[in-house]
């Protein structure tokens, strides 16, 4: 966790990897356990699959709340493209509208010198 108290949707990726590397080595410590020439002991085996089980429990759990979070997430809720290419398009037409005026302008004072 970062000093905030909060983690990143990678770190929490990461730490599933790391449960999933751990819920392997339990798999794998309780099939060399089994495979003991003199038979295998409960406890230890007690042990390892009561772990294995609440890892797979946090895994399954950590899972939803990002698939639930990526479901949740809008790219372009706070994307301010479409306002500013509103704006842009509105300063070129005020852009338009002052050359025209300026032309009337001159249009105006050109008539005024005329007479």
């Amino acid at each position: 966790m970062d000093p905030q108290g909060q983690t990143t949707s990678l770190q929490r990726l990461q730490n599933v990897e790391k449960r999933i590397v751990r819920v392997l080595e339990l798999a794998g410590a309780v099939m060399d356990e089994m495979a003991n020439p003199s038979g295998p002991r409960k406890e230890l085996v007690n042990n390892h699959c009561t772990e294995f089980m609440q890892l797979v429990k946090d895994i399954q759990m950590t899972l939803r709340e990002e698939i639930k979070s990526a479901c949740e997430y809008r790219p372009f809720e706070k994307c301010d493209y479409v306002p500013r290419i509103s704006n842009e398009i509105c300063c070129k037409k005020l852009e338009y509208v002052i050359a025209q005026l300026d032309e009337m302008k001159q249009t105006i004072e050109g008539y005024g010198d005329a007479a």
